[in-house]
């Protein structure tokens, strides 16, 4: 507490803080809701929602493959220098595939894509919202939510696990360089990682990330519709999107991975 601050000053913006979390929480359900009910109505949009797969898609893959690449290549630089301490050098491929499979290759990609298209959502829609286009949508009959918020959650939510496997690969692959390089055999390398690395560790990582793309697109959603003051509103929801959807992704990764090693 500052020097000025009083107890009732602090209990009344700690309350003012929580009511405006709550509110925002309230919100993002309804929005949620909303979402799942305009799935089932008539004109799908099936060719927006094919347009912002492309362009969450394939247009995050140059970046997203580059991270994967060259963290693969010093995760097995640094795992087999501390492994050869004990003399296990030779298994670093068990590392690298199992720590890519379940953490690195699922949330890497999620906060890469976080970064990348939670962001040109919010600008996207945001720039929308605070010039009165939104509003035309629904003056028109039409509805935004169906128009705007659920394409990008459905091609987020299957595009993520597809970008997911390719860095799975191209991270498992780096390791593969640089292990060739200190002395261990590719055959070996890949005989450890396909030694310990089971369907199942592949599949909770793809699980996650359906979750993760969820997250990204509907919290980028929310803040691009809830916009104001112009451009530099939409600069400061660009910025909550990127911040709040990265903290989501890594606290419910934690849950999740609670919750997967139940079963």
């Amino acid at each position: 507490m500052s020097k000025g601050a009083t107890p009732t000053g602090f209990v009344a913006s700690t309350g003012s803080w929580a009511i405006e979390i709550l509110d925002d929480l309230g919100r993002f359900a309804m929005l949620v809701v909303h979402t799942y009910r305009v799935m089932g109505r008539r004109h799908f949009p099936v060719r927006e929602t094919l347009r912002q797969f492309e362009a969450i898609t394939v247009r995050s893959s140059t970046i997203v493959f580059i991270t994967a690449l060259f963290t693969g290549m010093v995760l097995a630089l640094q795992t087999a220098t501390s492994l050869a301490r004990f003399g296990a050098k030779p298994y670093t491929g068990s590392f690298v595939g199992l720590a890519f499979v379940l953490e690195l290759g699922p949330v890497l990609t999620a906060l890469v894509v976080a970064g990348r298209v939670g962001a040109g959502i919010t600008a996207e829609i945001g720039s929308m919202t605070v010039s009165d286009q939104v509003d035309a949508i629904r003056a028109l009959g039409a509805d935004p939510v169906q128009k705007l918020v659920l394409p990008r959650m459905l091609a987020a939510t299957m595009g993520l696990p597809m970008l997911t496997m390719f860095a799975n690969v191209l991270g498992i692959g780096g390791g593969l360089l640089i292990a060739t390089q200190l002395g261990i055999g590719a055959n070996f390398y890949y005989q450890s990682v396909v030694g310990v690395v089971q369907l199942g560790d592949l599949l909770s990582g793809l699980i996650k990330t359906i979750v993760f793309g969820w997250t990204i697109a509907m919290v980028a959603c929310y803040q691009a519709l809830k916009t104001t003051g112009g451009t530099v509103g939409v600069g400061r929801s660009t910025t909550r999107t990127v911040v709040v959807s990265s903290i989501a992704v890594l606290v419910s990764d934690f849950f999740l991975t609670k919750v997967i090693l139940l079963f």
